[in-house]
């Protein structure tokens, strides 16, 4: 596949953190308009995976590029919209000056309607306009963070844990507006560990354990290759076939 239409390429990604393997040559492609889940259990080295995407931290080996642009270039990670699992907007802002604020550096007009059927779409109260975010709950914030990224128009959405923090009427309207949008050319790549919003939302999944690709495919293609019908047991059995040799932080 030529690199317009990858979004996402590792090459034998290696990372450590002092002496201890994290990453052990990854090789993953996401291509362009895929939604795709990385799946894996605390430790297994999705943040450390994600913490190179957006290059706050360099390989030890091997590369990674975004629309066939080296990580480093900021070119490339300009087409990309990063929310993280513990996502913390500024204290001193209101909901609507953070999202006026991120507009601008995404370099679009705020825009009034858009953001009213944003919150709608997310049950988002437009009172978090006006309240400054101190104030905000954990699943307010994540709204509002949820909402800025949605509202991007990047290319590439980066999601790590989108739905922490969501109630069940929240994560079952963020599951229809992201299948509402799939097929529209955006990207979609996020870790879970919520292996239902994986088989309702994405085309493939990769699941990552000790540091180590164990399986890449689509979750009908995963619970056959598993001998199953039930996602989560697919998993269990994918991961449980990896050597037990290393710990992974």
């Amino acid at each position: 596949m030529s690199d317009h239409r990858i979004a996402l390429r590792l090459d034998a990604v290696t990372k450590g953190w002092s002496g201890r393997p994290v990453l052990r040559g990854i090789d993953l492609e996401v291509a362009a308009g895929e939604y795709f889940g990385l799946v894996g259990v605390n430790g297994a080295g999705k943040t450390t995976l994600i913490r190179l995407l957006l290059d706050f931290a360099r390989p030890d080996a091997g590369g990674i590029r975004i629309f066939g642009r080296e990580q480093t270039d900021h070119r490339a990670r300009a087409r990309l919209c990063y929310l993280p699992e513990r996502f913390t907007p500024p204290h001193f802002m209101t909901g609507r000056e953070f999202l006026r604020y991120m507009a601008s550096l995404h370099g679009l007009t705020f825009d009034r309607a858009a953001v009213a059927d944003m919150f709608r779409r997310l049950d988002l109260d437009p009172e978090v306009f006006r309240r400054p975010v101190r104030a905000f709950s954990k699943g307010m914030a994540q709204k509002l963070g949820l909402a800025a990224c949605l509202l991007s128009g990047r290319d590439l959405l980066v999601l790590d844990e989108p739905m922490s923090g969501l109630d069940p009427r929240a994560r079952a309207l963020l599951k229809e507006d992201l299948l509402n949008r799939r097929g529209q050319g955006q990207t979609l790549f996020f870790t879970t560990h919520l292996l239902h919003d994986v088989e309702a939302l994405c085309t493939r999944l990769a699941i990552l354990h000790q540091g180590r690709i164990c399986f890449v495919g689509t979750p009908d293609e995963c619970k056959a290759g598993y001998g199953t019908d039930d996602l989560e047991q697919a998993y269990l059995r994918a991961i449980e076939s990896v050597p037990a040799d290393a710990t992974v932080a």
